[in-house]
């Protein structure tokens, strides 16, 4: 079995006096994608916070690639997308990610690499802030890619695109995962699920699945993941 880049034990998050994620145990391997799905309000986005180490948490542990989570020695070995574009607005394309890599310690050629990478559109003397909501994002995507992560967790990263970047976008988070990085995907987008090699499925901040597509599709006897999610909803109603 891959070694855990994540290794979570009894992690329990509270927001606004409300239990937002109760995760006993969860080890997320490297060399593999490993979609995080649910629906909006599931938790996706506090256990992701959690494990980059930006959340506050109530109790319990996160490890990331041997260090807790949030460790300075983890900045350049982990690459983070939130859902909003965490990119400047009065910056162009080039000049975002030339700031986000000189924070890295990384050069010039790293930038075409992303850039190259998600296809960001790169036009003279536009500013990030004209750019589309899809092509804002995949700036935000390419600044996560930065120094060749080897943890990649990815907050929606696909909302909002065509099929056909959509599609090649999941191709390079496959190429990602095959190169020996763990690539860690959140999706409300159910028909996504397929593309993952496992699949957690989140719901009121408790995972009530684990395991690989066909294998939860075998388990529930559904035709597809939405149909397999729904099933195991009303099981633990």
């Amino acid at each position: 079995m891959p070694a855990a880049a994540i290794e979570v034990r009894g992690l329990i998050v509270r927001r606004g006096g409300r239990l937002a994620v109760d995760v006993a145990e969860l080890d997320v391997e490297q060399g593999r994608v490993t979609g995080l799905m649910g629906p909006s309000g599931s938790g996706k986005t506090t256990l992701m916070r959690a494990i980059v180490g930006v959340q506050r948490v109530a109790g319990g542990t996160v490890t990331v690639l041997g260090e807790p989570a949030g460790a300075p020695a983890l900045r350049r070995r982990v690459g983070y997308m939130t859902q909003a574009p965490s990119v400047y607005g009065d910056l162009t394309v080039r000049e975002n990610l030339r700031f986000f890599a000189r924070v890295l310690g990384l050069g010039a050629g790293d930038v075409d690499g992303v850039i190259d990478a998600v296809r960001v559109p790169v036009r003279r003397r536009q500013l990030v802030r004209d750019l589309s909501g899809g092509e804002r994002a995949r700036v935000s995507l390419a600044a996560a890619l930065l120094g060749r992560p080897e943890l990649l967790v990815l907050d929606e990263p696909t909302v909002g695109l065509d099929p056909v970047l959509r599609r090649d976008l999941w191709a390079l988070f496959h190429r990602i995962a095959d190169a020996g990085a763990a690539v860690l995907v959140s999706s409300h987008v159910m028909d996504e699920a397929e593309r993952c090699h496992r699949l957690l499925l989140m719901r009121e901040g408790r995972i009530i699945a684990d395991g690989p597509p066909d294998e939860i599709r075998e388990r529930t006897g559904a035709a597809d993941i939405e149909q397999a999610f729904l099933h195991l909803v009303e099981a633990t109603q």
